[in-house]
Parts: C-alpha cells; structure tokens; sequence
C-alpha cells in the first residue's frame, strides 16, 4: 500500500512538472545579435498597434503573474507571400498586470516599471529604458508543424542588451492584411540584465526565487 500511495506522488509530481513546463511554451533559441538585412522588392505592411500585442507571463514556485506590453510601432515586410523582415517597438511603460487589481496591481506594476528609485533597476527601469526593439534577422519556412508555418529569428533589445531569438509562428496573408501570431515561447530574462531574486545570480534563496524564464505571446496584425 505505502508502495502504492509513493509510485502515485511520483507519478502526480511528475505530471505537474511537465504539464508546468508546457505551459511555459519552448525555450526560445537563444544567440548573440544577428545582422539585419534589407530585403530588396519586399512589400511593406504597416503594424496596426490597436490589434497588436505582446503578452508576458513570469513564474515563482508560489504561482504566477501575467500580462501585457503594447506595440507603438512597426512593420513587417513581405515578399513572395512570405515574411521576409520587419520589426516592432514595444513601450515598456505600458506594461500590464492582468491577474492582479487595486494595490496589488498598481503595487506590481510599479515594481517591474522601477518606479521607485531605490528598486528602479530590479525589473525594467523604464524611466531609463522606455522601449524594447525586436527586429528581424531571418525567417525559414516550416512545414508539417501544426499551426506554424515558419522560424523567425531576430535581435531583442531590452535595457540596451541585444541577443538573437527564434520562435515558432504562424504568418497568415489574407488581402491586404498580414498577421503574425506566435505559441507561448520563453526567454532567459538575465540575458538582458533582469535579475531580481533569480537563484542562477543570487545564492540562498530558498522557494523565494523567482525564475529566470518569462514566457511571452506575440500577435502582430499589419495592413498596407
């Protein structure tokens, strides 16, 4: 019986560990910056802020936040009916707890803004770093990958630190609108200088770690 009652909890935390892994999505891959290139009789599609959106989720062993960043700006570029380049600008002052309300909310937001001077640079210091850039370096085609149809690779800037991601998207053409929309996929958020109480910096942490990964959704609507 005792037998029993612990192959069932291993089997349960083995469940609960994966099934919190996919729902963190994939690791983004993750390199040093990539150069931009022009793309010659490409069409240009400019991005609709009103329809665009970058969604975050953070993670501690005590639960989870989440919430939204805005686009200011954009484009995307298109040629042969296939994302070839383009680039958005996020506006990190815009940045919104969802799963939060009152001071709870304004209090978290605060934080991960640096409101305060004393704390200003644990999250995103947007008072120093109002935006975030992610722009284009390459994309290839997939095929057979369920709803995604290509790999797009590109430099993200956060607080003037610049690395090469790629993630999984779908990019849908319909008209004169272009739609890019991604699966959950994750960063190492120390990679660009954000590392508040993560245990891969700080040592004797215990469970009050907040971890290094944030996952993130992107959704990119375009028109001409």
């Amino acid at each position: 019986m005792k037998k029993s009652i612990f192959y069932f909890l291993a089997l349960m935390l083995t469940v609960s560990t994966v099934a919190c892994k996919k729902d963190k999505g994939d690791a983004a891959e993750t390199s040093d910056a990539g150069k931009v290139k022009k793309v010659e009789a490409a069409a240009s599609y400019k991005v609709n802020t009103s329809a665009s959106m970058v969604t975050w989720e953070g993670y501690k062993p005590t639960g989870t936040h989440n919430g939204t960043v805005k686009i200011s700006d954009g484009r995307v570029d298109m040629k042969d009916g296939k994302l070839a380049a383009g680039e958005f600008t996020l506006d990190m002052t815009s940045i919104n707890v969802l799963d939060l309300s009152g001071d709870d909310k304004a209090g978290l937001e605060a934080h991960l803004k640096g409101s305060k001077a004393d704390n200003a640079d644990d999250f995103f210091n947007v008072a120093k770093y109002p935006k975030a850039t992610f722009k284009i370096t390459k994309v290839t085609n997939l095929e057979g990958d369920g709803k995604e149809n290509a790999m797009v690779y590109g430099n993200l800037t956060i607080k003037d630190q610049t690395h090469q991601i790629g993630f999984k998207a779908n990019v849908d053409v319909s008209g004169n609108t272009v739609e890019v929309t991604t699966p959950k996929f994750n960063i190492d958020r120390t990679k660009w200088n954000v590392k508040y109480m993560s245990k891969s910096v700080v040592d004797n942490l215990g469970d009050k770690f907040i971890n290094d990964d944030i996952g993130l959704t992107v959704t990119l609507a375009a028109n001409k």
